[in-house]
């Protein structure tokens, strides 16, 4: 099988590339290297087509597509960070970018999996949360909403094509996932705590420590996303992949501290001094899989402590 991965050399993406190459998958991977990392896919060399590429380049989509059998479309501008401080071309990308996949696939009838988040869901108070729940999101001045809004559309699109053209699209929405690879550079807090104790450097809470998450291990969330991939029955619909395990991010700093014997404080700073005007945090943010569960018998194999021992490398 020949699968085109966007997004390839971004953290998840270079998992997804690993997956394949491994059951021996002919694989191809496009990134701009904007947030993606040569470093994550140099053990793939000579394993992997690699193509440097824009998204939003419709004769190079569609060249890339054509001569594929899967698209996996994980490419996007992420992150709370990204967000705020580039949030013209974060839309751009995410708008833009996912119709141009999207019509390449429904155009040559490709299978497709699209990545999706938890940020659809906003704020809404109803904890945890289903596929079907409602969008709670703040005013069009808080930019942080803009990527929620950007992958609403995308998943509208996706569904619109299903609908139309019998696009063989799954939506994926991914909650949390972390692991090795992953930065803290883009606002990540796992892995920003994790650095920050190898280094016996303050980990730096941002707020009062009291919102909580769910946190998912990348390896599990490939292994979610392959099996739908492989499983025609996942067609025209949307999936929660997440992790268990409800904790604050005080408990996560605590645990950080704890697994990897770090001497580190933990400090506080306010909201405002850590991100640029138009933040806005979610104070609770659960999944309920219970549907994926009973879709592909996907359930996370990893708890927290795992995931904290590998992003140190333990």
């Amino acid at each position: 099988m020949r699968v085109f991965i966007t997004g390839g050399a971004g953290f998840i993406g270079s998992h997804l590339a690993d997956h394949y190459v491994n059951v021996r998958h002919a694989v191809t991977l496009l990134d701009n290297f904007s947030t993606g990392s040569k470093t994550n896919i140099a053990h793939l060399e000579g394993k992997v087509t690699t193509v440097d590429g824009d998204i939003r380049n419709v004769e190079l989509i569609d060249s890339l597509t054509k001569d594929s059998d899967l698209v996996l479309h994980m490419a996007a501008a992420l992150g709370v960070n990204t967000i705020l401080e580039s949030p013209l071309e974060s839309m751009s990308t995410n708008i833009t970018g996912s119709e141009v996949v999207l019509n390449a696939a429904a155009k040559f009838n490709k299978r497709i999996i699209i990545a999706s988040t938890s940020e659809i869901y906003g704020k809404n108070p109803k904890q945890p949360l289903s596929e079907t729940d409602d969008r709670v999101v703040g005013a069009p001045q808080k930019i942080r909403w803009t990527y929620s809004d950007a992958k609403a559309i995308e998943e509208a699109m996706a569904f619109a094509l299903y609908q139309e053209m019998k696009l063989p699209v799954t939506t994926v929405r991914l909650f949390n996932t972390v692991g090795p690879r992953q930065t803290g550079r883009y606002g990540m807090v796992v892995p920003r705590f994790v650095h920050a104790a190898l280094k016996n450097e303050p980990i730096t809470i941002y707020g009062d420590g009291t919102q909580s998450r769910v946190f998912c291990h990348v390896a599990d969330a490939v292994q979610a996303i392959a099996a739908m991939a492989s499983t025609d029955s996942t067609i025209g619909n949307v999936y929660n992949v997440g992790g268990t395990g409800e904790v604050t991010i005080k408990q996560l700093a605590e645990q950080v501290l704890t697994v990897t014997g770090s001497l580190s404080a933990i400090t506080y700073t306010p909201y405002s001094d850590a991100y640029p005007a138009g933040f806005e945090d979610i104070q609770r943010r659960v999944p309920d899989i219970s549907k994926v569960k009973s879709a592909i018998g996907w359930a996370p194999t990893k708890d927290l402590q795992q995931i904290i021992s590998d992003i140190a490398g333990l």
